[in-house]
């Protein structure tokens, strides 16, 4: 994908969710990570980190962010977290999952596929690289460092497109933190803020090709004075 113009990018990219059993060369995501660091920040604050792991250490944080939630040892999220979705914003969601399900064949009764689909969040959907997005804790009481670092973490799914590779966003792969701070050494001064998958997508993986639906401009945006 390498030479795709800014719009290639934006129009082209999807969550990715099934992946390419290829690693992924680290020089590769420097790169991606150093291009992602030059989104807006407010005031030049720079607040993000960013651990990526790979192979035996994302192994354990698969294996013990699952096992915990089987156990049903409750989310330990760091970051916070309003209420569930409602009206709207529920209906989207529901949007996008029953997409979803429909392209992987998974029937609204087929409770174990249903389990398996929900555990993957949990493996980090089986991606060879998992990046944490965390955050300077002492700007916690900070709207604009959440801001920032969505926005760095948008231009790092969008930079990483931009090289071939995939990506999905997710808090599945952190429901658990004490397992991803031991496994992924993430210093107590940092708060764990989100996960991103990446790795080579899949072209055969069939929830890839989904396309969440966008509402219009005419629907988000207001213009005054034009």
């Amino acid at each position: 994908m390498t030479g795709l113009t800014y719009d290639e990018v934006v129009l082209g990219r999807r969550s990715i969710r099934g992946y390419l059993d290829k690693p992924v060369p680290r020089a590769l995501i420097e790169d991606i990570i150093a291009l992602a660091m030059r989104s807006p920040t407010s005031m030049n604050t720079q607040p993000w980190h960013f651990h990526v792991i790979t192979g035996e250490p994302l192994d354990r944080i698969r294996k013990g962010n699952t096992e915990r939630i089987l156990a049903g040892e409750p989310d330990s999220r760091e970051f916070r977290r309003g209420d569930p979705f409602a009206g709207v914003h529920r209906e989207r969601q529901v949007v996008v999952a029953k997409q979803l399900f429909a392209a992987m064949g998974i029937a609204r009764d087929d409770a174990p596929a249903r389990r398996d689909w929900v555990l993957r969040g949990f493996r980090q959907f089986d991606a060879p690289v998992c990046v944490i997005v965390a955050y300077d804790r002492e700007l916690s009481g900070s709207d604009d460092t959440a801001f920032d670092c969505g926005a760095v973490t948008t231009a790092l799914v969008n930079a990483a497109w931009s090289r071939g590779l995939g990506c999905v966003i997710n808090s599945q792969g952190i429901m658990q933190s004490p397992v991803v701070r031991e496994h992924a050494g993430v210093p107590d001064d940092q708060v764990i803020m989100k996960a991103v998958a990446m790795g080579w997508p899949d072209p055969d993986f069939p929830a890839n090709a989904v396309v969440s639906h966008r509402k219009s401009v005419d629907e988000a945006a207001r213009f005054v004075g034009f």
